[in-house]
């Protein structure tokens, strides 16, 4: 661990996190060309593993730092939607906080290779940009 509590093992890195079991697996980074692992810092890397761990570790999956209910009203807002398990909130919310996690991280990189301490908006306009699943975001990365 570094001194910020980070795991410093490198972790399967990129667009889409894989989720395997690290106390077995050897090599962590065999889905990443070699090119990709050397542009993530170190702090990029062990996101993945320390996301792991959380998850593992989570006992209270309805204490969410996301408010459920607005999730569940943006949810309905949808016409095609007519239930929505109990569930589902939960693991959305999750999958949002992740998102704004992993973006804030990048862009945080961003401004770090700016020698700055402060993210800014291009920074994250920056990792918008280069990431490929944020593609959804195109008609705002521009302004």
């Amino acid at each position: 661990m570094d001194r910020q509590g980070h795991n410093t093992s490198l972790p399967p890195f990129g667009d889409v996190p894989y989720l395997l079991d690290f106390a077995t697996d050897t090599n962590p980074n065999q889905f990443l060309y070699p090119e990709q692992e050397l542009q993530q810092p170190q702090s990029c890397r062990s996101y993945w593993v320390d996301q792991y761990r959380e998850m593992e570790e989570t006992s209270n999956f309805r204490r969410q730092r996301l408010p459920l209910a607005g999730i569940k009203r943006i949810m309905k807002a949808d016409e095609d939607v007519q239930m929505i398990s109990a569930e589902t909130p939960v693991i959305f919310a999750r999958a949002c906080e992740m998102f704004i996690l992993e973006l804030t991280h990048k862009a945080w990189a961003h401004a770090q290779e700016r020698y700055c301490t402060t993210i800014e908006k291009h920074d994250i306009v920056a990792t918008v940009n280069e990431t490929d699943y944020c593609d959804f975001l195109v008609d705002i990365r521009s302004t």
